[in-house]
């Protein structure tokens, strides 16, 4: 074992799960945000709006983001995903955790 202490800082991790449709706005709203970086995946599974298949590209069809930021971003995002998860199947989640970037 080393006693290195690693440079990290407390941050964020927010991960967005919803509709394939919502790709373009969600990242459109990362981007407002200044958001450096993000990963998307494409998901399957089943919720209160149904099962999500991926059977056909971009329809019924999920993707996942994942991103970190500062908790006060974070909130921002929050807010900005609302409108979205009023009309779409979109669920949105935070952990804090300690980060390199």
């Amino acid at each position: 074992m080393t006693d290195l202490v690693f440079p990290t800082e407390p941050a964020v991790l927010i991960t967005i799960i919803g509709e394939t449709v919502l790709k373009d706005r969600i990242v459109k709203l990362l981007k407002t945000h200044n958001v450096s970086g993000y990963t998307i995946n494409q998901v399957q599974g089943e919720g209160g709006h149904g099962r999500r298949l991926s059977d056909l590209a971009g329809y019924n069809t999920n993707i996942e983001i994942k991103t970190i930021v500062s908790r006060e971003i974070s909130d921002a995002i929050f807010w900005g995903l609302q409108e979205e998860q009023r009309k779409h199947a979109l669920i949105a989640f935070r952990h804090n955790v300690e980060a390199f970037y």
